[in-house]
């Protein structure tokens, strides 16, 4: 098998790839509206209570309606999916792994199409969609590849007259909690690593984008997925969540979210139910509150340009995203007059348009929340970009900046997830990492310094998961940086790395004396 590089991003300056974008966007302009079953097994099963999918971009416009599934529902699933396992553990691991190899190349084939939906129901801007759509099929052909590593266990040693074996088998039933962040990336690669391991699995998608998640269950069946070991269970996290979490034939839950989610998942996982005979695995992704920081003797411009791609690159609404710029006072202040000014140049608006960068933040709720912490700002710092926004359309809201914010202030400490980043002010580099590691998070950091000395102690000391030096704190890209942090960002279980299929197996050792 050749080596597999990751997918590559389309240059949209070329006018045929700006064509087709544009066809793709045209087709799934038809197709919305449509409404999508739960499905469990063999069944699609349409349900009255419904997820009504609204585009963030236009409130007007409804991408889908999604049927709920209910507790009841919920069990069926549980059932199908167990019954399911006991044939789907004993398919060779080359052969699932296959069905993701033939799921990435409909996907490829189908890239700017699954780009437009998330251009739409997510409202991702074309290059934040076509990087989540690369990422998935990154994920598709990266586990796929990992799973063939580990078919034939790892090498143990055998004394004289015995025979040894380690090796590796898949869990169970696992629930998948997927986040509207990356909602095809996100999703297809929590979704697939359960999968292609032997298990198989319950997904509950972000009820903001059900329907990317629908039209990807889709294209799993279409590549030959036997059925019953991806059941689609959408539904709300306190009827159906908290019950597939509980259950005692849960035998792990894997999820990308809040802290709070997080943390309450956590909780409940560990508690042992009736019937329920294992401890239940907790796979959790949650957040952070990242750092660029910039030394005194930096490259500015570099500075300036990591510091903004990296806090509003889809809105701020990422885990990654670069929500505080933590700068030398030397250069604070030239730092900060080129972070305002390129923050000025960005612009905001229709994601189905080429030239816009920052679309719309996701939903009602989150527009509140921002908005309320742009309000906290302006008491903590000083304004210096943005502060704006306009819901009379879509959740509108310009890129934010506040200055002079004091290490300990709450926009500094809690994760807004929104197009506002706050800068702080460091007397020394000793300074700096003591604010970069002064949150309850530790997902990524980025250090902009030419000084080898300050990389190497950023290198020991600036403690997140995803460290980046000269460069934005966003943008892992699958079995390059594999993803996941420290603290309250979760369980560090690095998505898209060497060890994440090991998360949904366990060891068996077989010994033999002859």
């Amino acid at each position: 098998m050749k080596p597999y590089t990751h997918e590559p991003f389309t240059n949209f300056s070329i006018e045929k790839n700006k064509q087709d974008f544009q066809e793709a966007l045209a087709y799934v302009q038809t197709q919305i509206g449509k409404d999508y079953p739960v499905i469990i097994g063999e069944e699609e099963i349409t349900t009255e209570e419904k997820i009504v999918s609204m585009n963030p971009a236009n409130k007007e416009e409804m991408i889908g309606t999604v049927s709920m599934a209910n507790q009841e529902l919920a069990e069926k699933a549980m059932q199908v999916a167990l019954t399911a396992f006991e044939s789907w553990k004993k398919w060779k691991p080359e052969h699932r792994a296959n069905i993701l190899f033939r799921a990435a190349a409909i996907m490829r084939r189908r890239k700017h199409e699954f780009s437009s939906y998330l251009v739409k129901e997510a409202g991702k801007p074309w290059n934040e969609a076509d990087a989540d759509t690369a990422e998935a099929i990154d994920f598709l052909e990266y586990y796929a590849r990992q799973m063939l590593k580990l078919k034939n266990g790892m090498d143990v040693q055998s004394r004289d007259g015995e025979y040894n074996q380690f090796h590796y088998i898949p869990l169970g039933v696992g629930v998948i909690i997927s986040p509207f962040n990356f909602p095809l990336a996100i999703m297809a690669g929590t979704t697939v690593a359960a999968i292609v391991t032997g298990n198989t699995v319950l997904l509950k998608p972000a009820n903001s984008t059900p329907v990317i998640a629908a039209k990807f269950v889709e294209l799993m069946y279409e590549a030959g997925l036997p059925k019953g070991v991806l059941n689609y269970v959408p539904g709300s996290g306190a009827q159906i969540g908290d019950y597939l979490v509980d259950h005692p034939k849960t035998r792990f839950v894997s999820f990308t979210g809040s802290r709070e989610v997080g943390c309450r998942i956590n909780e409940r996982a560990a508690k042992v139910h009736p019937g329920q005979i294992w401890i239940k695995r907790v796979i959790a992704e949650m957040g952070g509150k990242d750092t660029v920081v910039v030394d005194n003797d930096a490259d500015l411009d570099l500075a300036a340009a990591s510091i903004v791609y990296s806090a509003f690159g889809f809105s701020g609404q990422k885990c990654s995203a670069g929500s505080r710029a933590v700068v030398h006072q030397d250069v604070y202040e030239e730092v900060l007059e080129k972070a305002v000014s390129l923050t000025n140049q960005l612009t905001v608006g229709n994601p189905e348009l080429l030239e816009t960068y920052m679309g719309p933040v996701i939903d009602e709720k989150a527009y509140k929340k921002i908005m309320e912490y742009i309000e906290i700002g302006k008491q903590e710092g000083m304004l210096m970009a943005g502060g704006e926004g306009d819901d009379s359309k879509g959740f509108f809201i310009k890129p934010t900046i506040f200055a002079d914010v004091d290490e300990k202030a709450r926009l500094m400490q809690e994760e807004i997830f929104g197009p506002v980043l706050a800068f702080c002010k460091a007397r020394d580099f000793d300074h700096m990492l003591e604010i970069a590691n002064n949150t309850d998070y530790g997902l990524t950091g980025a250090l902009i310094s030419n000084n080898r000395e300050h990389i190497e102690k950023a290198r020991e000391e600036f403690h997140v998961g995803n460290l980046y030096f000269n460069r934005t704190c966003t943008g892992a890209i699958v079995g390059y940086q594999p993803f996941g942090g420290f603290n309250m960002s979760g369980t560090d279980s690095k998505a898209g790395g060497p060890d994440y299929l090991l998360l949904h197996m366990q060891a068996k050792t077989t010994s033999e004396t002859l």
